[in-house]
């Protein structure tokens, strides 16, 4: 998919579309919006909490994600900059993140509306029963009227559980969730052709409908303040969001109004254009939530048929097999170039599949002496993750 921009002064009628029909919406909001320098903005929470209460009570279902637990507890204990080591940065997470949900409970509290922590790792989301869990108990929140505030478990977490910014678990959290739209709230209102901090002369990119190589050379130069991302991980989780065929927003977390000025269609941040097909909860799951174990590399012709034909893979179209794996891990499935197709569970483990790569499937049973499956990923069980 190629990347398209558009600088229209009107919003598209087809982007209004996307945003005022969207039921669950995933509201993610940086800790550049949350904080200052004595500590956490509380004329932003209570903007926020005005803003999504207003859209709770036009039956819209709502799910934030915060940052801000780390640098709160910073701020709180007077630290002199963010901490680099890891258990200083779980014990300022730790501090300020009570403080975090209890003036949110506060804010809300003024609309009437009841608030739920949910704090998860990397594995919460990974794991496929703990997934469901997850999703069964947002559910029920959303169910009860309660709006769920998810952050990263800071206090446990550790380098190889560690979702590494909350950009990337918003776009997890939307997947998790079948969310109908994702709105990133940052410290800037959108992505620019230039940083628009250090060049007064830089513009607004309004549309995308894809992320090349010049996107993130632009992002790559927008660094955060005070989180662990800046403006690369958000087309990072973009790109997710593109893939998965869910609509994203980069705006102004520090406009008053920004969320009910989108949904009422102004010309307002960078919106990211999904595919046409969206993936279901399962295939979500399969595409940015498992750990891919390994990889299968494809020929050109099996290459086309997964990616354009929607074919599922059968061993002949395999090359090589990358990593050892049992059967039913996730594996990712690389082109002749090494570009990622795709995630797919597999139907035999990695020593078979190098076994039997190359082979018709009628050849399967002659060549290991056993033959549960024609294919070796079934389509059911392969999600595209590339433009």
């Amino acid at each position: 998919m190629s990347t398209q921009m558009t600088n229209s002064q009107t919003m598209n009628s087809d982007i209004q579309k996307h945003i005022s029909s969207a039921r669950r919406i995933v509201v993610k909001v940086g800790s550049g919006v949350l904080t200052r320098d004595l500590g956490l903005n509380l004329t932003v929470i209570a903007s926020l909490a005005r803003q999504i209460s207003g859209q709770m009570d036009k039956k819209r279902e709502m799910i934030l994600v915060s940052s801000g637990a780390v640098a709160s507890g910073v701020k709180k204990i007077g630290l002199p900059k963010r901490p680099d080591k890891m258990p200083e940065k779980q014990a300022a997470a730790a501090i300020g993140q009570a403080g975090l949900i209890h003036e949110y409970e506060k804010a809300f509290s003024i609309h009437g509306k009841h608030v739920a922590q949910i704090l998860l790792t990397d594995e919460d989301l990974s794991n496929r029963t703990r997934y469901l869990n997850a999703r069964n108990t947002m559910g029920t929140l959303l169910d009860w009227g309660v709006l769920p505030i998810i952050n990263e478990n800071d206090t446990v977490a550790v380098a190889e559980i560690k979702f590494g910014d909350n950009d990337s678990l918003s776009a997890r959290v939307a997947l998790l969730m079948e969310a109908d739209l994702l709105i990133n709230l940052t410290d800037i209102d959108g992505l620019y052709d230039k940083d628009p901090r250090r060049h007064p002369e830089a513009k607004r990119i309004r549309e995308l409908a894809g992320i090349g190589k010049h996107i993130e050379e632009l992002a790559g130069g927008v660094p955060g303040a005070l989180g662990t991302g800046g403006m690369l991980t958000k087309i990072k989780a973009a790109r997710k969001m593109i893939a998965s065929g869910i609509p994203m927003i980069i705006a102004s977390g520090k406009d008053p109004e920004i969320l009910e000025d989108l949904f009422q269609g102004k010309d307002k941040g960078t919106f990211f254009r999904p595919r046409h097909q969206r993936l279901g909860s399962r295939k979500g799951w399969i595409a940015f939530n498992s750990k891919p174990k390994g990889a299968v590399y494809l020929d050109h012709g099996a290459a086309e048929a997964v990616r354009m034909k929607g074919k599922s893979l059968l061993p002949s179209g395999i090359t090589r097999v990358q990593g050892e794996f049992r059967m039913g891990a996730p594996v990712e499935i690389r082109d002749p170039e090494q570009g990622v197709i795709g995630v797919g569970l597999v139907n035999y483990s990695s020593e078979d599949i190098d076994t039997i790569k190359g082979l018709k499937s009628k050849d399967i049973e002659k060549r290991l002496g056993h033959k549960e499956y024609d294919e070796v990923i079934h389509r059911d069980n392969l999600a595209l993750t590339g433009e």
